[in-house]
């Protein structure tokens, strides 16, 4: 069957910023991608996400796996089309998944740059090489309303880590005094944090999964050494290790390498992963953890959230996503059709139950991007999540003296601001979010939508991998944890996972009394101030105070 070839909307590609083409692809080198098919026609209108988490999440009805398949899923007749596209190509299918509407194929460059009509180069840019492509990737015409995405076929890294070094120094563990650490002011042990925000007592997470998102590639380790967990748990807080499982999406696994600054320069996310698992095993840990390991791709994070939607097997109600990019800068990594495909994964994660937290980055209003526009951080931005910005947090004894913006210059301040991408939610029209700093000052979904403890002067003190010290760490990857377990332990408490909490939380929960309301500082473009705003969202948490005004629902 010989078919025309027409563009994938939204599919279109250009160079990363000082990218430069180097040679074409070896024709040999072996991929996979993965296709995406539009849900199943025949299943009717999908319910507003919105208007189905207003209902108390003790009275909400959760789809079960069967039916969630029946309703988000994909036709056999339209997986059975792409399988015989690839068998046309010469393309071998690795995986099908209808619930995730996916089709996981495997080939070589020649044969991939066949099927979907693209060159495929090799470019080198500043912080290292990719396989990439440049343009739009093409279907037969025949499949033109069936394929939403192909991802994989440009492998360029996304997926920027939201972690900060503070700058105290190392405490080795050799030097503990018997009363434990010795800790510089202000930092925090994960249970002192949910000490000060008030953590429902009588509560750890048990009956919860947290899924946490942990990426690498075969360019970039990642991972966490059980050993150094384990003296962590034991040792520093006393309490028992979680139970941690491990979900391979794609790449190599469990590959820890080096945390330290050497190894964040060259991507390796050992660091991250080491310090999620411990802000919420610290603060859940009761929680059983499971890790999706992925590539830093397109790819790797489309797949990666669609399986933890789909997993029948850990079924998870939490998770935490310390990762991200500037949604919409020149030359994003991000590609509209890759966008869409994650966001309508978070919104199917409702349908579930499950809570996505993530952190809204650590470069204030303008997100690393390379020009002097403000920028919100994808996937933060999506309106199906939460989104967790950052705050300087000072104590004393057991109580807050003092909570702001993080602000400390450039590289080092909470994310947040106005997204290009997504309309204000209807659910977030009552909270007065400002217009873009950005001509023509368009309206958007404003980020965060909460906040924690994230200036890394004042950050979470965790273990290193080799086991021996102790490091105070921080960033908006330390606040997305936090928030995950402090909603695994509400869910614990209500008996009922809150699932998509944004509905409930701008118009029926009264944050003003619910949370801790953050009115000092900004992040360049956008400043704090009583009530909602593009630094701090509705503000840090209250945990019994949140979990009283979820029982308080009528």
């Amino acid at each position: 069957m010989t078919s025309s070839h027409i563009p994938l909307m939204g599919s279109d590609r250009q160079p990363l910023p000082a990218a430069r083409w180097v040679a074409a692809a070896d024709p040999d080198e072996r991929l996979t991608v993965t296709v995406y098919v539009r849900r199943d026609p025949a299943s009717g209108e999908l319910p507003d996400p919105a208007a189905q988490a207003l209902v108390p999440p003790t009275r909400r009805v959760r789809l079960d796996h069967d039916a969630f398949a029946r309703q988000y899923g994909a036709a056999s007749a339209d997986l059975a089309k792409v399988e015989a596209f690839a068998a046309e190509y010469g393309l071998t299918v690795v995986a099908v998944n209808r619930a995730a509407r996916s089709v996981r194929l495997a080939g070589d460059v020649a044969a991939m740059s066949a099927a979907f009509h693209v060159d495929l180069g090799r470019y080198d840019y500043p912080g290292g090489s990719y396989r990439g492509r440049e343009g739009a990737v093409n279907i037969p015409r025949e499949l033109d309303g069936v394929v939403v995405a192909v991802l994989g076929l440009d492998n360029r890294p996304l997926g920027r880590s939201r972690r900060i070094p503070a700058p105290h120094a190392a405490i080795p563990l050799a030097s503990e005094a018997a009363a434990g650490p010795q800790l510089p002011p202000n930092t925090y042990l994960p249970p002192r944090l949910g000490e000060l925000y008030d953590f429902p007592a009588g509560t750890d997470g048990t009956g919860q999964t947290v899924a946490i998102l942990a990426f690498n590639d075969p360019q970039s380790k990642g991972g966490y050494q059980l050993s150094a967990l384990s003296t962590y748990f034991t040792r520093v807080l006393g309490q028992p290790a979680p139970q941690i499982s491990d979900v391979v999406v794609l790449g190599p696994g469990n590959l820890p390498g080096d945390d330290g600054k050497a190894g964040a320069q060259r991507g390796d996310s050992s660091g991250e992963i080491m310090l999620d698992i411990q802000v919420v095993g610290g603060l859940a840990p009761g929680a059983k953890i499971v890790m999706y390991f992925t590539e830093f791709t397109e790819q790797g994070w489309t797949d990666a959230i669609n399986a933890i939607v789909t997993d029948t097997v850990h079924a998870p109600t939490v998770v935490s996503c310390s990762y991200g990019n500037p949604e919409d800068a020149t030359g994003t990594a991000w590609t509209r059709m890759a966008i869409g495909r994650v966001d309508a994964a978070f919104a199917a994660a409702a349908a579930k139950g499950i809570t996505i937290c993530c952190a809204s980055g650590d470069d204030g209003s303008r997100d690393q991007a390379s020009d002097t526009r403000a920028h919100a951080d994808f996937p933060a931005s999506s309106p199906h999540v939460l989104a967790v910005g950052g705050t300087r947090l000072e104590s004393a004894g057991t109580a807050i003296t003092s909570e702001t913006a993080w602000n400390d210059g450039p590289g080092s301040a909470t994310g947040g601001g106005i997204s290009k991408l997504f309309p204000v939610p209807t659910w977030q029209s009552g909270a007065h979010v400002p217009r873009s700093a950005n001509l023509p000052h368009k309206r958007g979904r404003g980020v965060p939508d909460v906040s924690a403890d994230a200036d890394p002067q004042t950050g979470v003190v965790i273990i290193t991998l080799d086991g021996q010290h102790l490091a105070v760490i921080g960033g908006t990857s330390a606040a997305a944890p936090q928030w995950a377990a402090l909603l695994a332990r509400v869910n614990q408490a209500l008996g009922a996972p809150v699932g998509f909490v944004n509905p409930l939380l701008y118009t029926q929960l009264n944050p003003a009394k619910a949370l801790r309301d953050i009115t000092s500082g900004n992040n360049g473009a956008y400043k704090s101030g009583p009530g909602w705003d593009a630094n701090t969202g509705w503000g840090s948490p209250g945990g019994t105070t949140l979990l009283d005004a979820f029982r308080a629902l009528p």
